[in-house]
């Protein structure tokens, strides 16, 4: 059976202008003929300065990497990011009130369906609220509450304030997926 050597560093690119890469090339080469073309065009003080600028941009794009990525395309990623429009959702906000409600606990093991009944008929008055409270349309004065809803002032910033079609006012919370 014939045994085949697997290269190793296939993510390496090859050296080709001296130690230089092809696209590290390009970005040393291309702001070093703008510079050379901008000598006879510009003011020797102005020209330094931009000379400065276009010759570190042109070296950090082409030896600089960020996390394994190089500088130009982190760089491309940013612009992208900016040029683009986001999306912006909205999302109700969620609140949860617990109730905490005693529980009837049955010592004796007669059975699971006489619990009900026995509990009710010992607290009749609970027994009775009970069955108000689930056949009833209208609430019982003094004893339902409303869950009251969030006020406007009791909101966090991430909230806003908008008007539907129909003209009432919500509240609803700003995502911002990027």
């Amino acid at each position: 059976m014939a045994q085949f050597e697997v290269p190793q560093n296939i993510e390496l690119e090859s050296k080709i202008v001296g130690p230089f890469t092809i696209r590290q090339f390009g970005f040393v080469a291309a702001p070093f003929l703008i510079c050379f073309f901008l000598f006879f065009v510009l003011t020797f003080g102005f020209w330094i300065v931009i000379t400065i600028i276009l010759m570190s941009a042109g070296l950090s794009f082409s030896f600089i990497k960020i996390e394994g990525r190089p500088l130009y395309v982190i760089a491309a990623l940013g612009l992208k990011f900016l040029w683009q429009p986001k999306l912006y959702l909205w999302q109700r906000p969620h609140v949860e009130e617990v109730i905490n409600a005693p529980v009837a606990h049955k010592t004796s093991s007669e059975g699971k369906r006489n619990v009900l009944g026995s509990a009710l008929g010992s607290l009749s008055s609970v027994g009775k609220l009970w069955q108000d409270i689930t056949t009833r349309k209208t609430p019982i004065p003094k004893r339902e509450k409303t869950v009251p809803r969030p006020r406007v002032g009791d909101i966090k910033e991430q909230y806003q304030v908008f008007k539907r079609i129909t003209g009432e006012k919500d509240i609803a919370r700003r995502i911002d997926y990027r």
